[in-house]
């Protein structure tokens, strides 16, 4: 059953996160000393990692595939060519503070600027959301912003994470939201439900079922190993809520980059309710270049993965470039 939200249940798993990496040493037993960290790194982009998500990582394994996506790494303080702040061009199409209109039909809000995890590959590690702040004086200029584009049938929360907000306040946004018309699906893209599972409560079932909008959710997996018996039963709750579930992941190097675990993610994600959606060529921000892969390996990877599973559990491998209008999507190329 899901949780029902004791007062701060999630809040309290959120606040006590970990953010020194000392204390992540000590509970994955392993030695500091051996670790070579980024001083800009820890100091612009610090990490954060919740205990539960933790849990699923692997002992004294400096190479654990979820440890690599959080631990801060000397790397992140090479300038890399190619590699900047900005790297799918999202200032040029930021009308309203808080509001991303890329591509038709659809905008994008940034809810908050915080996330329950810090990815050392986020493509908006360097977002200015001190310009971007969520405030409801933000939300009235958004909602007239959406009103006023009636070719506008989708509203995206995204951030940081737009989970991170409490009940009262998703509700609050989504009945301004309901009284627009020709909005027609609310997407909300997170990754709360795979590390922080407890945020999916009782009283958030209830919120997503009072919604007029259809409601699409898609979370955040890169590896088989982030799936484990509370994300399932999360996924198991907004199901039945009616939510349409889809997952994208990033390909990043060293982690997920193998036709195996790509094939046992997609195989876990769809027994949990998950639909594989898009998997992600890595974004290039300033900072992630160690992640990268060859785009021979890709090539490679995807046409097996191809082969090994049915079309339906091969997510789509996609890139998004600045000042394009849509994704670029290689998969009929590759796949064959």
């Amino acid at each position: 059953m899901i949780k029902k939200n004791t007062k701060l249940d999630w809040q309290q798993e959120l606040i006590q996160a970990v953010s020194d990496y000392r204390e992540l040493c000590r509970l994955l037993d392993l030695d500091p000393a051996s670790l070579a960290l980024p001083a800009k790194g820890l100091a612009g982009f610090p990490l954060k990692v919740p205990r539960g998500y933790i849990a699923r990582m692997q002992k004294a394994n400096p190479r654990d595939p979820l440890l690599l996506q959080v631990l801060p790494v000397l790397e992140e303080d090479q300038l890399v060519p190619g590699y900047n702040l900005d790297p799918v061009g999202e200032k040029g199409f930021n009308p309203v503070s808080g509001l991303l209109h890329k591509y038709q039909g659809r905008v994008l809000l940034t809810l908050t600027g915080i996330c329950a995890i810090n990815c050392r590959y986020c493509f908006r590690r360097h977002f200015p959301y001190a310009e971007n702040t969520p405030s409801q004086q933000n939300w009235d200029q958004a909602f007239a912003y959406i009103q006023k584009d009636t070719s506008i049938s989708e509203v995206i929360l995204s951030g940081g994470d737009p989970l991170l907000l409490n009940d009262r306040s998703l509700r609050a946004f989504s009945e301004q939201c309901a009284a627009i018309p020709h909005v027609r699906r609310l997407r909300i893209h997170s990754r709360i439900p795979i590390v922080l599972p407890e945020r999916i409560t009782r009283e958030f079932i209830a919120w997503i079922k009072e919604l007029k909008q259809q409601v699409v959710l898609v979370t955040h997996c890169n590896h088989p190993q982030e799936i484990d018996a509370a994300v399932i039963e999360a996924m198991q709750g907004l199901k039945k809520a009616g939510v349409t579930l889809l997952n994208q992941a990033v390909l990043l190097k060293g982690i997920n980059d193998e036709v195996d675990i790509q094939v046992a993610l997609s195989e876990a994600l769809f027994s949990a309710g998950m639909q594989p959606y898009y998997l992600h060529l890595l974004d290039r921000v300033q900072g992630a270049a160690h992640f990268e892969v060859d785009r021979t390996k890709i090539e490679t990877l995807y046409r097996a993965l191809s082969h090994r599973l049915p079309g339906y559990l091969v997510p789509k491998l996609v890139q998004e470039n600045a000042g394009e209008g849509a994704k670029t999507v290689f998969g009929a190329s590759l796949s064959t």
